[in-house]
């Protein structure tokens, strides 16, 4: 009785993974068919974007030689 049983579950397991996997399947063809074809699967749109950067200004540092009377 209990082989009847196991085997009932293991067909239910496989046909639950088969329909999940046809349903991710058919969600994402469109993306797979355009990664095959080596095209984005939908458009990009480039929106203008306005870059704003606050720059910090350092003074320029100057050497000067200092000569030691100990040399």
């Amino acid at each position: 009785m209990i082989a009847p049983l196991g085997t009932l579950a293991f067909l239910a397991t496989l046909w639950l993974l088969t329909v999940l996997g046809a349903a991710i399947l058919e969600e994402s063809r469109a993306k797979i068919a355009a990664a095959l074809k080596g095209t984005p699967a939908y458009p990009q749109i480039q929106a203008p974007m306005r870059m704003r950067a606050r720059y910090r200004f350092q003074r320029p540092m100057r050497a000067t030689a200092r000569w030691s009377a100990a040399a």
